[in-house]
């Protein structure tokens, strides 16, 4: 699809030639805007699930994407409740949704002609960037606090080669840094931004071709971007008439990390609060698309439910013996809200990463 972007706080546009994420006018997150009507004809053949990320470009920012198997993961039925199926993004390459977006952003990186990409992470984020990055033959640096999880440390370095800056302090330090050294360096700044967003929506169509009318979806939430990208695909489809209404979405949060979960239950603005949960893939002290985040729960009827470590710990165990997968405790955040969620009807839970 044709696009260009637009600040979402000064409102100035950019052609889809501007190789950046964040605004240079003032800083602030940026969104694509599609130009022209969206075919969604794909939606009313089920076998466009078989075809991955390469069935969905009718939806997605012009752009030569390698699909690398990203995508169409399983929608399984739940054995109790009967009415709730799980999204399984541990099912992707790097075992997490993160491989949605980072398929689109180092294929941009590539297309831009970067050598290196730069992102913040709290593990999966990295594990994932610096795994296309080395399939499109680019540089990958990441910062990613000393708190993060050694095993995932390993991985993104000895396996993909990544180099890894270490931080004194959380995710959004990390993000700061970040986009420091891709200002520095002019190394292309991936992460939770725009072109993220776009490819994590595809979740949105994936979960409507596969179960038709969906009542709710329950999202783990960190930084946000996966919530925010669910809640554009579903605006989307309503648009083109593919649902007849938005289904309620809910957002879960560790306890120990969740800005979003208390702004909205309160009727306040997001403020940071610093992070303290095992649940790394979730430890986020202020969500980057936090606003978006909201206005999807306020518009939807939605719900922020918060989850302590140890109903997550709970929800894992109970998760690999039902169903024989291991999950990270993030990724099944979900499911730990289940007990807390009234009139739950036909609804979908991501089960969103396995990195342990």
């Amino acid at each position: 699809m044709d696009y260009f972007l637009k600040c979402t706080a000064c409102k100035r546009k950019f052609g889809k030639k501007y190789s950046m994420q964040i605004c240079s006018s003032c800083g602030s997150l940026l969104e694509v805007v599609y130009i022209g009507k969206m075919d969604l004809g794909f939606m009313r053949n089920r076998a466009a699930l078989l075809r991955g990320i390469g069935r969905f470009l009718g939806v997605l920012p012009d752009g030569r994407y390698r699909d690398y198997f990203v995508g169409s993961t399983p929608m399984v039925q739940s054995k109790e409740p009967k009415d709730l199926f799980m999204k399984l993004e541990l099912l992707n390459p790097t075992n997490s949704f993160k491989d949605r977006g980072s398929v689109i952003e180092v294929a941009k990186a590539k297309e831009y002609g970067y050598s290196e990409v730069v992102c913040a992470s709290t593990g999966n984020m990295a594990y994932s960037i610096a795994y296309y990055s080395k399939l499109y033959g680019l540089k990958t640096t990441v910062f990613i606090s000393r708190a993060a999880n050694r095993d995932k440390l390993l991985d993104i370095k000895g396996t993909h080669d990544a180099k890894i800056v270490r931080v004194d302090g959380d995710f959004t330090k990390a993000q700061g840094l970040a986009e420091g050294y891709a200002h520095k360096n002019s190394a292309f700044l991936a992460g939770d931004y725009c072109y993220r967003k776009e490819g994590q929506k595809i979740i949105a169509y994936e979960a409507v071709l596969q179960l038709g009318n969906i009542n709710s979806i329950i999202v783990p939430v960190g930084n946000a971007t996966l919530i925010s990208g669910i809640y554009k695909g579903f605006l989307e489809m309503l648009k083109h008439r593919i649902i007849r209404k938005l289904p309620r979405i809910i957002a879960v949060q560790s306890t120990g990390s969740n800005p979003l979960a208390r702004a909205f239950n309160s009727g306040g603005k997001i403020t940071y609060m610093n992070p303290h949960t095992k649940a790394d893939a979730i430890a986020v002290g202020n969500p980057t698309f936090g606003i978006e985040a909201l206005e999807a729960l306020s518009s939807t009827g939605g719900m922020a439910i918060s989850v302590t470590d140890k109903e997550m710990e709970r929800a894992q165990k109970q998760f690999y013996s039902d169903y024989g997968l291991i999950a990270e405790l993030g990724g099944v955040a979900s499911l730990a809200a289940l007990s807390k969620i009234k009139k739950l009807g036909r609804s979908v839970a991501i089960i969103s990463g396995g990195n342990v």
